[in-house]
């Protein structure tokens, strides 16, 4: 055994390179055995593992730096760099992050979990070690998925011309999550058939250096590949042919599906949890296929995420030219479905809740200032989704609710959620983003209203006094569960309101709660501040109303235990109920 004696770059530069081929079969086997008990990201790092090794081998990290896009393909250089535990046992599993984090290791030099980012941080180290007189190696790993977001361009634009050492390896797989959309890939594919010698090259066209590199999971290749630029004095792009999911058959022939994953069965790549029953994913893309069928002007849009609302290879097949995946480009997507939209098209663009926040001008500029009737579903917006710090879904509510012109609506059922699509998707007043439920589908025992049209206008569902419980979407079921324990624990009859619309305020409803309530709260599964919440609380603040609001605090949190995090926030019907008391005393 070989990896149980690394604990630094240091050792592996002491392995000839049979020993780092054996290391490299022991590397992928630790990684396999780990990422089938806990899940996690599969296909990228298996893909990426002899260049890690490679890479390590030649540069001398922490002082030659590393900035890695993503940073979903970290996992073997953790290994190497002092976190090999973390990896091989099992009561160890969860003390690292599934990204770089610089509180680790003094190997990881920024936190990093969105796209297309390395180039441009990368440019940044360059820049401060060379006011500084520094002599090092500045290299940013990025994978031609990667290449699709604007940000990617930018960087490399700003690299190109900076004529100092910078060394880009371009992970290149074939693959982004899903395969790859893009003029650029034309190019790339165009390299790899002429083995990197092709007149036609985007890289050098830019006024990088470029080397090419066929056997991308080869190590010795690799070793010799990047011993042939370190200390380079001028930018040079190390362009790198690798399978993703290398030497784990499943996962190279669905590499989609393999990107990331929960735990798996290594015998079969099957998952060992299967979740049955309905889910808004598969329903939504099942309703917009059908809806296709009868509008040609429907057309489903994807940032590199398509099975975020359910289009599978198979639905992608079915909706042929009414189904667009950008690549990983949310700004580009949300750009497009409003020209789209002012052009007289139905794009339906599906987010997931953590990027949404990459397209903020976009929504702002390109979207709502031209009031452009586009329908934006967001997925996973919760406090509880997702808990890595790269990942969080805390913000969609007030990044989206304070742009003029976009209604923003959190459904509280299947039922709502449709009847709200279907509105959205055939009006041609607004831009219409929809919050989907994160609860469950969950059927709906109130009347549903077919027209959002008349905007702002809650719903009461349940009429009582002194005390009215706002309850937005997906936390709509918490304000249920703690108007019961109101009147079971404490005699109090509450008014249950649906608020439906997060963008904007029922004045001629919270004015008429004047009447009768004392204490009005509002219950809202995202960040507090800015959010919907807060606009209730200003509403309310010349007058002698109560209000109290319940949410998420403003914060960066990591791994955080969920049961903890929500009692923390007094997120539970009894605790809510708690404060609502002291509040009346």
């Amino acid at each position: 055994m070989y990896i149980e004696n690394i604990k630094s770059p240091q050792d592996v530069k002491r392995l000839n390179y049979e020993q780092l081929n054996s290391m490299c079969d022991e590397l992928r086997n630790a990684l396999l055995e780990k990422l089938s008990a806990h899940g996690g990201h599969i296909a990228p790092n298996l893909g990426f593992l002899e260049a890690t090794v490679a890479l390590h081998y030649v540069f001398n990290s922490p002082v030659d730096k590393f900035v890695f896009d993503v940073s979903h393909q970290c996992y073997v250089h953790k290994m190497l760099t002092g976190r090999m535990e973390a990896f091989t046992n099992p009561e160890k599993y969860d003390l690292v992050s599934g990204y770089t984090e610089p509180s680790e290791s003094e190997h990881d030099l920024f936190i990093v979990g969105h796209t297309s980012t390395s180039v441009s941080l990368a440019c940044g180290v360059a820049k401060a070690r060379d006011l500084k007189g520094g002599n090092y190696n500045v290299i940013a790993v990025i994978g031609d998925g990667s290449l699709s977001g604007g940000e990617a361009y930018e960087g490399l634009n700003n690299a190109a011309e900076a004529g100092t050492n910078m060394i880009i390896v371009v992970n290149d797989n074939q693959m982004s999550i899903a395969e790859n959309h893009g003029g650029l890939y034309q190019n790339l594919k165009l390299l790899r058939e002429t083995n990197g010698k092709a007149e036609c090259n985007f890289f050098k066209s830019m006024g990088f250096d470029y080397v090419y590199l066929n056997d991308g999971n080869d190590v010795e290749k690799l070793i010799a590949t990047f011993k042939s630029v370190k200390d380079t004095k001028h930018p040079v792009v190390v362009h790198i042919n690798t399978l993703k999911g290398h030497g784990y058959k499943f996962a190279e022939q669905d590499k989609e599906t393999f990107h990331w994953g929960m735990p798996f069965d290594l015998a079969t790549g099957k998952p060992k949890v299967s979740y049955d029953g309905e889910n808004y994913s598969d329903l939504t893309a099942e309703y917009l296929l059908s809806e296709m069928k009868k509008y040609p002007e429907i057309v489903g849009i994807t940032a590199g995420t398509p099975t975020v609302f359910g289009f599978t290879p198979e639905r992608r097949k079915k909706a042929g030219k009414q189904f667009v995946d950008v690549g990983i480009a949310e700004e580009h997507a949300v750009a497009l479905a409003s020209g789209i939209a002012t052009n007289g098209g139905k794009p339906v663009f599906g987010v997931f809740s953590t990027f949404i926040q990459r397209a903020y001008d976009q929504l702002s500029q390109d979207l709502a200032i031209n009031n452009s009737p586009a329908v934006i579903l967001v997925f996973f917006g919760s406090l509880t989704s997702m808990n890595d710090v790269t990942h969080l879904c805390f913000f969609d509510i007030p990044l989206i609710c304070n742009i003029p012109n976009i209604v923003y609506l959190a459904p509280t059922s299947k039922e709502e959620y449709f009847a709200m699509l279907n509105w959205s998707m055939r009006q041609n007043e607004h831009p219409v983003a929809i919050r989907v439920p994160v609860n469950g589908v969950i059927a709906s025992h109130n009347p549903v209203d077919s027209d959002y049209s008349d905007l702002n206008r809650y719903q009461i569902n349940k009429k009582g006094s002194k005390v009215a419980i706002i309850a937005l979407g997906s936390f709509y079921e918490l304000g249920e569960k703690t108007v019961d324990v109101l009147h079971k624990k404490y005699g109090i009859d509450a008014t249950l309101i649906n608020p439906r619309y997060i963008s904007g305020i029922d004045s001629e409803m919270l004015d008429s709660l004047k009447h009768d309530h004392k204490l009005v709260i509002t219950l809202e599964d995202g960040v507090l501040d800015g959010g919907f919440g807060e606009k209730i609380t200003r509403f309310y603040g010349n007058s002698d109303m109560k209000v109290l609001n319940f949410g998420g605090k403003k914060e960066f949190v990591d791994r955080f235990d969920i049961d903890e995090f929500i009692r923390k926030n007094h997120l539970t019907a009894e605790l809510i109920a708690e404060d609502v008391m002291n509040a009346l005393k």
